[in-house]
């Protein structure tokens, strides 16, 4: 009888020693995980990352505008008709398509007569038409040189204003992927050298958030909160700027 107890109270004893190693151990292994946990949570580096890469525009609007000023309404706009086909014919002999060509409407101005002290009066001196071609194109040499040698159609007796073309590049979504694909690359870069000289390493991305995308002339140091998307240049200089936390490890 007294054996039985004895091994019984062994038992016990052997159960409660096996429950409080399990106790402690899965205490230490919680311990871990919350350090670990916390770890993550709270040891991070936030850095920021960009990219930049010149290109040349591959699209062009450029504008011309021609005007007319009579003293009869009807001999003005029989004339600005006459310098629109003269206008066009230049355009087709330069190479431009018409699809290219837009002819806005006519633009009409009543000038008045002017008195002694500079002021208009009631008395109708004639009248000012204008209107303007605007070509659109991807032949963007192309259309440079005629805008540059439009004033050839002044010879003509064509009151002609040529207007600085626009210039645009139009695979930008693909290029938005690429540049940000390498603003976070190096931001990449930058953590891992930051958390190196501490002798430490990053672990996973924790957040990244997307910076200034911007579009400057080539030789442009500008940098805006807002972005720029310049488009008086032909070659051009785009930048993306990124950033991203990595936890620390």
């Amino acid at each position: 009888m007294e054996g039985g107890n004895f091994l019984k109270n062994s038992q016990i004893i052997i159960l409660g020693i096996c429950i409080a190693v399990a106790t402690i151990a899965a205490s230490v292994i919680l311990s871990s995980g919350f350090l670990k946990v916390m770890k993550f949570t709270r040891e991070q580096i936030n850095v920021t990352g960009s990219a930049t890469k010149e290109i040349r525009s591959d699209y062009i609007i450029w504008t011309g505008t021609f005007t007319r000023r009579e003293a009869d309404l009807k001999t003005a706009y029989k004339r600005l008709e006459g310098d629109l086909d003269s206008v066009k014919k230049y355009l087709a002999s330069k190479g431009v398509d018409e699809k290219e060509i837009a002819v806005s409407q006519v633009l009409t101005t009543t000038v008045y007569k002017k008195n002694d002290k500079g002021n208009d009066t009631n008395d109708i001196q004639g009248y000012s038409l204008s209107q303007y071609v605007e070509v659109k194109s991807n032949d963007v040499d192309k259309i440079i040189a005629v805008s540059r040698e439009s004033t050839e159609l002044i010879d003509q007796g064509i009151q002609f204003d040529s207007a600085l073309p626009e210039y645009f590049y139009t695979k930008l979504d693909e290029l938005k992927i690429e540049m940000l694909a390498k603003a976070t690359e190096n931001a990449k870069q930058r953590a891992q050298s930051m958390a190196g000289s501490t002798g430490n390493k990053i672990g996973f991305m924790r957040s990244a958030k997307m910076g200034v995308f911007q579009i400057t002339p080539a030789t442009s140091t500008d940098v805006s909160d807002y972005g720029v998307n310049d488009t008086s240049s032909l070659d051009k200089k785009v930048m993306a700027v990124v950033t991203v936390s990595f936890a620390i490890e």
